[in-house]
């Protein structure tokens, strides 16, 4: 089968287009045609090494899993004997612990995975745009932020795949959102559903006066200090974009301060706990209430050159890769 390999950390070119054998299913594993991936900030992370905190998962001096990729959308093959939630022809997707599904086939266990039954409505391209950033999204809204009702939410970074999700899960849950993004991507911030859209090339949002009961920041751009003044008096500061400089902020509010700073990894979260909301994320999928956003789509070819895409920062919404199956 095909499938993207590298063997050393580095540029996008690292990534070699290769034939490798095909995987076998165990007993109790599905085995998946693969029919679309993502570039993620993550992948891109993995790929680079850098930063150097990243090896520990990755492998200290070279990777330790050769092919990329955290995503999947595709049509389940075969299945083990011991398989029960699954069957041949079911259309799914799902995550992997971040490598793997740069490849036209992937095995998984059925019961220990991120694995879901797709969108009856959407394309393979399409159903993968609704999952990584939405899986981040929610559990730090929901379970960090406690979104309620009539909130007040600034989001930083409302453009990409996380941030986009975040406005349209906001909105899901009766929140006044705030995007804040560069010009070219207010219309696309403003068309999900976001109540005001500021454009960071132009105004700087501490300046206004105006307070969220919780800012999301994507982007790490900012900090708890420089957003602490824009916070309701028991606001909550949610950082995805993880650095070491967060930590001593986490440490601190979490003894001394009405006001919290919270981080968390949500890639890292049981598998059974990640399915469950993938697929509360699929019913809202099948119902319109979110709705997927597709910057650009490649081809598995040009795995590299999508990968220096995403490096640029720029994205909108989900870079989609795309899996042509010839026979």
């Amino acid at each position: 089968m095909k499938a993207i390999v590298y063997t050393k950390y580095g540029p996008p070119e690292v990534l070699q287009l290769k034939e490798v054998e095909k995987p076998v299913p165990k007993d109790n594993e599905v085995i998946i045609k693969v029919m679309a991936s993502t570039v993620t900030a993550t992948d891109c992370v993995f790929r680079r090494g850098e930063p150097k905190f990243s090896r520990l998962f990755t492998g200290l001096t070279k990777p330790k899993n050769q092919i990329l990729g955290s995503e999947f959308a595709g049509e389940i093959e075969a299945v083990g004997k011991n398989v029960k939630l699954f069957k041949t022809g079911d259309k799914v997707i799902g995550t992997t612990p971040g490598y793997g599904s740069y490849s036209e086939y992937i095995c998984l266990p059925d019961e220990k995975s991120t694995l879901a039954k797709m969108s009856s409505n959407k394309s393979y391209e399409e159903a993968i745009a609704c999952c990584d950033g939405f899986l981040t999204a929610l559990p730090f809204l929901r379970d960090k932020g406690k979104i309620q009702k009539g909130n007040s939410l600034l989001i930083i970074g409302a453009s990409g795949s996380v941030g986009s999700a975040a406005v349209q899960l906001a909105k899901y849950f009766e929140a006044d959102v705030t995007g804040v993004c560069s010009t070219s991507s207010k219309k696309l911030v403003k068309s999900i559903g976001a109540d005001k859209v500021i454009d960071y090339t132009k105004e700087d949002f501490t300046k206004s006066g105006e307070t969220y009961d919780i800012i999301f920041d994507l982007v790490g751009k900012t900090n708890f200090t420089r957003c602490k003044n824009s916070l309701k008096a028991n606001g909550k500061f949610l950082e995805a974009a993880i650095t070491l400089g967060v930590f001593p902020s986490v440490l601190w509010t979490s003894i001394f301060s009405k006001k919290k700073a919270f981080i968390m990894a949500t890639g890292l979260r049981p598998p059974a706990e990640r399915t469950k909301d993938l697929n509360f994320i699929t019913e809202l999928v099948e119902t319109g209430k979110i709705i997927p956003v597709i910057d650009k789509i490649f081809p598995l070819e040009k795995i590299a050159e999508a990968h220096s895409y995403v490096d640029k920062g720029h994205k909108k919404g989900n870079v989609v890769i795309s899996i042509e199956h010839k026979s």
